[in-house]
């Protein structure tokens, strides 16, 4: 039975420059797609968020022109400026249908990002 499920992930941007963000988003995509053996018609949506210090370009423009994703819906937004969390973080929440369970869908954290998902928060 296909299901609406979310699948997230998680990297550090190198710097607040457009490259670094596309680079950064490109490669948590593709890692993302890959651990999941999805496609572009298997995604309903994807919604980005970025730390307050990563300005200089949109995570989407990752997805739309590197990835050619034409169909799909895609959002960003800027994270909730906690105190001392971790810096030039991009989120990515990819809504899929999908015939996997939940405990079947594999969520992706690179770099600085990684110490992310240790921390217990589904927030995170």
């Amino acid at each position: 039975m296909s299901q609406c499920l979310g699948l997230r992930g998680a990297t550090t941007a190198d710097a607040n420059t457009s490259d670094a963000i596309l680079d950064a988003t490109e490669e948590l995509l593709r890692e993302m797609v890959a651990a999941n053996n999805i496609d572009e018609s298997d995604v309903a949506a994807v919604f980005f968020t970025t730390t307050v210090d990563l300005n200089a370009e949109f995570p989407a423009v990752a997805a739309r022109v590197r990835l050619g994703w034409e169909r799909t819906a895609l959002m960003t937004s800027q994270e909730v400026p906690v105190p001392d969390a971790t810096a030039s973080v991009i989120r990515a929440m990819l809504l899929v249908n999908t015939d996997k369970s939940k405990e079947d869908l594999v969520h992706v954290y690179l770099k600085g990002a990684k110490q992310l998902r240790s921390r217990g928060s589904t927030s995170r």
